[in-house]
């Protein structure tokens, strides 16, 4: 068995912060919940069910969010963002597809979308689907999506 062969073999063992590492296309995602010190949040029991934007999906935020969003003084704002990618519970995607607007961990609720076989969640498409982890489920998002309450 190769190295690779028993890394995915483990992956559920990891939790979501350890899985969504592994896939490689999260780094914005990890910096900002250090920056937001939600990492130890999502390394615990849980369960969660994570809509996790890519480096791609950060990359689309108009000009200087990011960047706004990382300074210390907007800590709180920060955290209300990456609480509203954030499900209590163990929601799969067939689960996700049968909700309307579930209420994520911010209190808000995330308007649900269903075409086909295709989901989206407060219009961002889930690319990914299911991605298991120890203490949760993570979906791959193609957005950041952001409540329309600032």
């Amino acid at each position: 068995m190769s190295h690779h062969d028993a890394s995915t073999a483990r992956a559920s063992a990891q939790n979501q912060i350890e899985t969504a590492a592994a896939k490689a296309s999260f780094h914005t995602l990890g910096k900002v919940l250090d920056a937001a010190e939600l990492t130890g949040v999502l390394k615990g029991t849980g369960p969660y069910t994570v809509f996790a934007p890519t480096d791609a999906a950060f990359e689309k935020l108009p000009n200087g969010t990011l960047e706004s969003w990382l300074k210390p003084e907007n800590k709180t704002e920060l955290i209300s963002v990456l609480k509203y990618h954030a499900l209590p519970g163990r929601s799969s995607a067939a689960d996700v597809g049968k909700l309307a607007a579930p209420k994520m961990m911010q209190g808000q609720t995330a308007p649900i979308r269903k075409e086909g076989n295709k989901l989206s969640i407060a219009g961002a498409n889930i690319t990914e689907r299911d991605i298991t982890s120890s203490n949760g489920i993570i979906h791959v998002i193609d957005a950041v999506i952001v409540s329309t309450r600032h």
